[in-house]
């Protein structure tokens, strides 16, 4: 079992308009401080009102977009979590936009872990997009997006490294 030093006691907020991913995620992320939300205005509230160590935001259903904006200007670390919604252009926006980590959901299992590695490149001063990179590989994506769609930008691999290296850089 992994060390997630890191993640204890810390208050993440976590947005899914899905109850029983708040739930698994809740019981995965037992050594937190977790604090739910299933709407984009109980989420928006949220992090208005408190302060939240992370947040993990879904991307369907309750406009994880929206609320990455909200939580970059308040200096939350955010993690995109998503099952519908992971495609190559929602990982290159997810980059762009300032989401810390973006994870597929039938990775969740793993996510203690993830957020831990993610928290220590932060606190490090290191690109919190590394870890992930390492632990989902190339051929991750290809074998999940297939040979790409035809929706995929033809230079993506290059989008992706290069938005990883500017997000390094911030």
């Amino acid at each position: 079992m992994s060390d997630h030093t890191l993640l204890d006691g810390k208050k993440i907020l976590i947005v899914d308009d899905e109850a029983d991913i708040l739930e698994i995620l809740e019981e995965l992320l037992e050594m937190c401080d977790v604090v739910k939300a299933s709407t984009f205005e109980d989420a928006k509230n949220l992090l208005e009102a408190q302060l939240f160590d992370m947040a993990i935001l879904d991307i369907m259903g309750v406009d994880g977009y929206g609320l990455l904006e909200i939580a970059n200007k308040k200096g939350i670390p955010a993690v995109m979590l998503t099952a519908h919604a992971f495609t190559p252009g929602n990982l290159l926006r997810s980059i762009k936009e300032g989401a810390d980590a973006y994870l597929p959901k039938e990775e969740m299992v793993n996510i203690a872990t993830f957020l831990n590695d993610v928290l220590e490149a932060i606190e490090k001063g290191k690109n919190p997009w590394g870890p992930w990179q390492k632990k989902l590989p190339t051929s991750y994506f290809e074998k999940r997006w297939g040979a790409m769609s035809k929706d995929t930008p033809r230079d993506f691999w290059e989008q992706f490294k290069a938005g990883i290296k500017e997000r390094k850089n911030k």
